[in-house]
């Protein structure tokens, strides 16, 4: 059975010879040890057995972006200037939006040897900002889907895995504008003016999906941001709101198109389990175990597991931290409550990946390890 066939009849509920593994965000494909980029974290030594380990070894699933050609100017980024400085070893953006009499501004932050982009000032800081920026136009639907990164990436991978089509979800978009405690309180108090900008960004974002999933059918998909409204930070009643919503119609456009909806949550799931259920999506991910999480793999895959494919549910934590022969039995515990009973299938996967640019010894042994359970079971 090739990587590819082994992904594909689990997305469809099929039988297969042994269960996936994938890596999450590291692919063996996009992490380039030659690319001379002072920010490529990937070219330090350390990290080389990683990628091959990972190219060879795992059920390759390489994540993109569809970009949408000669699609009309959003014009709020039409009154935005962009200022980049490198500094230090970090690269800072700093935009500002001029709003009429508003100026508002965002910044963010890259260092080279981090491996993240960390937004150290949200766009907007109130309820006044947020009435500003829907007081300007806000974008139209336009121009149609290139499918060139997806198909080239196919044409890489060939068997030995799939390409899953990523995008955020109207919350997503929405919320990180602003800082997370000033998100919840405008999304709890000011629910009228915050749905306004979620369906600003639900009008764009269910027709590009709408139009990519034709372009590009049998796709997998990841719909990444309703953590946002995940508990803590919002009660159930509102994930309802601001995900079920706006969530929906992207997972009904890709499944008519033969496609397959992820959704990706981290953290506490056991409030929103019903709703996300309710939705018919195919996949979840990454089913943090506590304290990360408040649900157990094993509790989520006989109550759900007969409806969706589950990713999960190792911690990156316990990847960089666990002594190996610990780690091991967290892996043997993942696959045997992932596969237990009957389900539609399941992905042993990490919650997150390393983002720094020395891999530590412990941490290569411990994805090793994950190899080495896998391919004895």
């Amino acid at each position: 059975m090739t990587r590819r066939e082994r992904l594909m009849r689990t997305l469809n509920g099929q039988s297969v010879d042994r269960p996936a593994v994938s890596f999450y965000e590291i692919n063996g494909l996009d992490e380039d040890p030659h690319d001379p980029d002072p920010f490529n974290i990937f070219s330090d030594p350390s990290w080389h057995p990683l990628i091959e380990l990972t190219r060879e070894n795992t059920d390759r699933i390489v994540m993109r972006t569809v970009p949408f050609v000669d699609a009309p100017a959003d014009p709020v980024e039409e009154l935005s200037e962009v200022h980049t400085t490198v500094r230090n070893g970090s690269r800072v953006e700093r935009t500002t939006v001029n709003l009429g009499a508003r100026s508002l501004t965002t910044r963010t932050r890259r260092d080279q040897d981090v491996n993240t982009t960390w937004t150290e000032e949200h766009l907007l800081k109130g309820p006044a900002d947020l009435q500003a920026y829907l007081a300007t136009p806000g974008p139209e639907f336009g121009g149609h889907p290139d499918p060139t990164s997806v198909l080239a990436a196919e044409a890489a991978l060939g068997e030995t895995g799939i390409v899953m089509i990523e995008t955020p979800d109207p919350l997503c978009q929405a919320a990180s504008l602003f800082e997370m405690g000033e998100f919840t309180v405008v999304a709890m108090t000011e629910p009228e003016l915050f749905h306004q900008l979620v369906e600003r960004f639900a009008v764009i974002l269910h027709a590009q999906t709408e139009a990519i999933a034709r372009a590009l059918p049998g796709r997998l998909w990841r719909i990444f941001g309703p953590e946002y409204a995940s508990p803590p930070y919002l009660q159930p009643s509102l994930f309802r709101e601001y995900v079920c919503m706006y969530d929906a119609p992207m997972i009904a456009s890709i499944q008519a198109s033969g496609g397959y909806a992820r959704l990706h949550s981290h953290g506490n799931l056991r409030l929103i389990l019903d709703d996300i259920a309710s939705m018919g999506v195919d996949a979840l991910d990454p089913i943090e175990p506590p304290p990360q999480g408040d649900v157990e793999l094993a509790d989520v895959r006989r109550n759900y597991g007969k409806e969706m494919v589950l990713f999960g549910n190792l911690e990156m934590n316990d990847i960089e931290h666990l002594p190996s022969r610990q780690f091991g039995e967290k892996v043997k515990r993942a696959l045997d409550e992932g596969t237990s009973g009957v389900g539609r299938g399941f992905v042993l996967m990490p919650s997150a990946c390393p983002y720094g640019r020395r891999l530590p010894s412990l941490t290569l042994r411990n994805y090793e390890t994950i190899i080495e359970i896998v391919e004895h079971l």
